[in-house]
């Protein structure tokens, strides 16, 4: 049986004339001081972080929330129950229901992403075996700097730090992918995943 969904709080800032949304996701089992910090984590310097999609280069805004996931488990579990609050919240998520990925939905993916105010990367043991998950990260990166997207990184059953480093599960993986790919391709979908570690975000083994 997989763990109850951790307390996520998504931070939106959406431009004017529609304001900042805080959207909590609650759980019971997660004790009040941990939710108080995880808040303070994700909304924090929300009010610098601003957006840039009142800019007219910027892609327009389709959804609130994309999500990058990989796994039959993370679709049946920790993200059903994230789904079914985004839903409850009225929240606008787009959710990759296809079981494979390939080069003839790439350009709806990107689409989605740049169109998207908020990124949530749903990092699992398995979520470094998949290119496509690894090129939905680096594109969401750089929406993040081209456009002021904000990134919230779940780490789910993996530490940042195996993330970082690429160890663990990780590692196996980009072994196989620089087997498979040019050396630049793998060496910036490295790059991504430090930097999506090094950002604030959840990590569920903090939480029991």
């Amino acid at each position: 049986m997989l763990p109850p969904i951790l307390f996520l709080t998504l931070a939106f800032h959406i431009p004017d004339p529609i304001y900042c949304d805080l959207v909590s996701i609650n759980c019971s089992f997660l004790p009040k001081k941990m939710k108080n910090s995880l808040f303070r984590k994700l909304t924090g310097g929300v009010a610098e972080e601003k957006p840039l999609s009142n800019n007219n280069s910027s892609p327009q805004t389709k959804y609130d929330v994309f999500v990058s996931f990989s796994g039959k488990n993370i679709r049946r579990g920790f993200l059903s129950h994230l789904i079914d609050s985004f839903e409850r919240k009225k929240i606008n998520a787009f959710v990759d229901d296809r079981l494979e990925k390939g080069e003839e939905i790439w350009p709806s993916l990107v689409e989605a992403i740049e169109g998207s105010l908020v990124s949530v990367v749903i990092f699992s043991p398995d979520y470094s075996s998949s290119r496509w998950c690894l090129a939905e990260l680096v594109t969401i990166l750089e929406c993040k700097e081209k456009y002021g997207r904000r990134v919230i990184p779940v780490f789910y059953r993996v530490e940042p730090m195996n993330v970082r480093h690429q160890l663990g599960s990780y590692e196996n993986a980009f072994a196989k992918h620089s087997s498979r790919h040019k050396t630049e391709v793998v060496d910036n979908w490295r790059h991504a995943l430090k930097k999506a570690a090094d950002l604030a975000g959840i990590v569920s083994s903090q939480f029991g």
